[in-house]
């Protein structure tokens, strides 16, 4: 690692997937931001000797809906707290045949339909970073911690999918069998409620941030199969949630032994530069 580029890893855990037993050495930080308060303490302690930092993206008793996440306030939390990467856990709906509940997607692309989220640091307010922040999203996900995750699949074993579109929508309710067949129509390989705003705003922070997605049904666009609810959802996390965590203890240890110093320089180089500034 080139200096002062110590690796760091926040994982935010999505439904059923926010086990902080994975971390040893474990303490809790509660922590304040410009955006408010994360959606829970920050679990610091170590994976196979890494630093990490864990969060509940929905509060550890499961209790913020997706709206109400302070995407903002989590990922300023996890760079302050010195994190270089993010590698977040989401459960999600399959919107293709081949993606089978209980399938790992990692994902590289999304399609927003979200409505009522802040998409920026570079909001306005006193406390606010200054200028607007016009950050490209050509490629939204990191694709060397991207490739580490899928190597790291592949050797355990798991059935994962190299790549697929994330479609985000606002909920908390799930799709009308209209617009789960508008959304196969447009492309879109898998759905969920979290994506966006979180790696926008990761890309936003000069963070490597990958996702590990997790099919749990097939939404409710797929005929003879009985549509998504809470229960079936549920019952696939708990089977389920140990693939996401045995990637995860695979690959942190691979990905602090790699060089991160020249991927993280670009990745703050186009945070940066995205910024206009005010004309003074």
């Amino acid at each position: 690692m080139a200096a002062g580029m110590q690796v760091k890893i926040g994982i935010i855990g999505g439904s059923g997937l926010d086990d902080p037993d994975i971390l040893e050495g474990r303490s809790e930080k509660y922590v304040d931001t410009p955006f408010g308060k994360p959606s829970d303490a920050l679990i610091v302690g170590k994976i196979k000797n890494v630093e990490c930092v864990l969060l509940a993206r929905h509060g550890r008793q499961h209790t913020i809906m997706p709206t109400s996440v302070s995407y903002q306030a989590n990922i300023w939390a996890l760079k302050e707290e010195g994190c270089t990467h993010l590698l977040v856990t989401t459960a999600c709906g399959s919107l293709r045949e081949e993606i089978q509940p209980g399938d790992i997607v990692i994902i590289d692309q999304f399609i927003d339909r979200t409505t009522k989220r802040a998409q920026t640091f570079h909001d306005g307010r006193i406390t606010s970073p200054p200028g607007v922040c016009h950050i490209p999203m050509a490629e939204p996900f990191c694709s060397r911690t991207r490739e580490v995750l899928l190597e790291v699949a592949r050797s355990l074993g798991v059935k994962c999918h190299t790549r697929g579109t994330m479609l985000t929508i606002e909920g908390p309710r799930f799709s009308s069998r209209a617009e789960s067949l508008m959304f196969r129509q447009w492309g879109a390989d898998v759905i969920n409620m979290t994506t966006v705003p979180e790696v926008v705003l990761a890309k936003e922070a000069g963070l490597c941030y990958a996702s590990i997605a997790m099919a749990t049904d097939y939404d409710c666009w797929k005929e003879h199969e009985e549509a998504v609810c809470v229960d079936n959802v549920l019952k696939t996390m708990k089977e389920n949630a140990n693939k996401a965590s045995s990637i995860l203890l695979t690959a942190i240890p691979q990905i602090c032994q790699m060089d991160w110093g020249h991927t993280l320089k670009a990745l703050r180089a186009t945070a940066q530069s995205s910024v206009m500034l005010p004309k003074h």
